[in-house]
């Protein structure tokens, strides 16, 4: 069959099971699997080349990697060094050790139980970070919690690829590990290339973004930036690390560029697309004559994997301070087998560490990540009938039209409101705190809980027929993201933005928002204003004073808002501010008298 053809058996598949999985309630990722099974060599048998399609979808989780490398700020990184290294390290010790005695009872060789053992202690970073982006809890305890865990699991995959060529069961036998040719350099390089990399991205990156954005030509940068995944993926697979990894520290580097928001929407689709592939090819390999010849062996397995992984991350989690609920939707998020394992298993079978188990072992990884979907299922149902359940409520049914949409309704937000409503104009408002709703809702104000970066709420709040979108929500990211994703979807709209402070205004204005107001600012100045009266000057003198101010210090924060990254740039144009503005406004005084 031709790869065209090819493409639209996929396209196909993946068109038909995803919406009937999802209307069912199952997820996507389930869908993706079905579909795959399906279309692969143990059902229809219309695609074969099963090893060759996973290779090239696994691009999906190294983009996966990159835009959750976007999102994730060094200090955040910094600030979870608890969840990765002691919350991880537990997870990954503990998993190890109970499925390596476990291997041990099955007859296993110390080696290939040691192999085993370390493969499964780790999760799909693909499929639990897409099952908990769909459940919107990315953001939660246990999402942040989770993306820890599997932060040290990828790294933990280097290392567990370097041990297997010291297992050779015929090395040891021969009585010396000199044999396997250890070479220094396996541990100098991937050090030498991640240094390089931070370096190159510290200095090198963000000035290339800014030549290539200034061509103006988008289909450039979607370019661009695929080579920069592509290139750092390839560098890290040279120096012997995960291209995941790579991409991952790719995307860190980048989380405080301009261009960050822009990256994500131009990788977004790829992504997207080669996940959905990913998960695909993983139904394709599951072998249906293993299970139907072994039925009792392969599910038992699966539920003691499940079932062990999904105790020790309770416990951990439970330890680390998470609830019981998050606890419980942290355990089904990493009970799964990984991607990782597959590459594992191939390597250890290659160097003969591993034999005829590894089939089995594949068919069980893959259908732990089949179950994960199926107990969230089980989770989410426990959840509404528990009267104590501290979970989030779902969002309100928005049926509401208005000439103006408002994000986030807390004091900023209730002031344009108010003033709205003073002239009789109609708006909705929609707040993504279900507390603050409540207590917003008890003066009478109408008001919707809901997110304001979903694409499907904006259209049931009428943003398609809203003349007017207020962000009034005082997070950067949550406004940028917002604001990405009302103007893509309705470019007609007029955009006001609240600003928390510079460099959101900053954030704002390269975004192409033209009314920003900094939250504090106007008060301010008026304040300084009062001041002015009370020390003398004449109530007109003083007006003037803060009407020039104001124009003046609007003008200075778009002139340095292309300069935000340069701190240079920034510290010359602050040093410079106050000596232009005072002999600005001399001159204009001159000119006054003169006349």
């Amino acid at each position: 069959m031709t790869m065209l053809g090819s493409i639209a058996i996929f396209l196909a598949a993946a068109v038909i099971a995803v919406p009937i999985f999802k209307k069912l309630g199952l997820g996507s990722v389930l869908g993706y699997l079905a579909a795959g099974l399906v279309i692969g060599p143990s059902v229809l048998g219309l695609v074969w080349d099963v090893d060759d399609i996973l290779h090239f979808a696994e691009f999906g989780v190294v983009l996966l990697l990159f835009i959750i490398g976007l999102e994730l700020q060094p200090s955040r990184l910094w600030g979870m060094r608890r969840a990765v290294f002691g919350v991880g390290g537990l997870q990954v010790g503990v998993s190890a050790a109970l499925i390596f005695g476990v291997g041990l009872l099955f007859g296993l060789t110390w080696q290939s139980a040691l192999v085993v053992g370390l493969a499964l202690a780790l999760s799909s970073t693909a499929f639990a970070m897409q099952v908990l982006a769909e459940r919107r809890e990315l953001t939660r305890p246990h999402g942040q919690a989770s993306f820890g865990v599997l932060l040290f699991q990828d790294l933990a995959a280097i290392p567990i690829l370097a041990m297997i060529p010291f297992l050779k069961p015929a090395q040891i036998a021969a009585g010396g590990v000199q044999d396997a040719g250890f070479d220094p350099m396996g541990l100098v390089l991937p050090v030498v290339v991640l240094v390089g990399l931070v370096l190159v991205g510290k200095f090198l990156l963000k000035p290339i973004f800014r030549l290539v954005a200034q061509t103006h030509v988008h289909e450039l940068s979607i370019a661009f930036a695929l080579l920069l995944v592509i290139g750092t993926a390839l560098l890290m697979s040279v120096a012997g690390l995960s291209m995941a990894l790579g991409a991952f520290v790719a995307g860190v580097m980048l989380s405080d560029s301009e261009y960050r928001h822009e990256l994500e929407a131009n990788i977004e689709p790829f992504k997207g697309l080669l996940l959905g592939l990913f998960f695909m090819a993983v139904g394709m390999s599951v072998n249906v004559n293993i299970l139907t010849e072994q039925p009792v062996l392969v599910l038992g397995l699966v539920v003691g994997l499940v079932g062990l992984k999904f105790a020790v991350l309770m416990v951990a989690a439970r330890m680390a301070g998470l609830s019981g609920a998050s606890a419980v939707a942290m355990g089904i998020a990493l009970s799964q087998g990984g991607e990782f394992a597959y590459v594992i298993f191939q390597s250890a079978t290659t160097q003969g560490v591993m034999g005829e188990e590894t089939s089995l072992l594949v068919m069980v990884v893959t259908l732990s990540m089949v179950v994960t979907p199926l107990l969230f299922l089980v989770f989410d149902a426990w959840l509404k009938r528990s009267k104590n359940s501290t979970e989030a409520e779902p969002f309100d049914e928005i049926d509401a039209s208005g000439s103006v949409v408002i994000a986030g309704f807390g004091r900023f937000g209730q002031v344009v409101g108010r003033v709205l409503g003073l002239r009789g104009i109609p708006f909705t408002a929609m707040d993504a705190s279900a507390t603050h709703v409540d207590f917003v809702r008890r003066f009478g104000n109408k008001i919707y809980y809901g997110d304001a970066t979903k694409l499907d709420l904006l259209r049931a709040a009428g943003a398609e027929n809203a003349k007017v979108f207020v962000i009034a929500v005082d997070d950067m990211e949550t406004s940028l993201k917002i604001l990405e994703v009302a103007r893509s979807a309705f470019p007609h709209l007029k955009f006001v933005a609240r600003a928390r402070n510079r460099q959101h205004a900053y954030a704002l204005i390269g975004a192409g928002v033209e009314h920003v107001i900094r939250e504090t600012f106007a008060s301010s100045v008026q304040a300084g204003r009062i001041a002015l009266e009370l020390s003398g000057l004449p109530s007109s003198e003083a007006l003037k004073t803060e009407r020039f101010f104001v124009d003046y210090d609007e003008e200075a924060v778009r002139r340095s808002a292309p300069h935000k990254d340069d701190m240079d740039a920034l510290v010359k144009a602050a040093q410079n501010y106050a000596e232009e503005l005072e002999s600005i406004f001399k001159a204009d005084e001159s000119a006054d008298k003169l006349l």
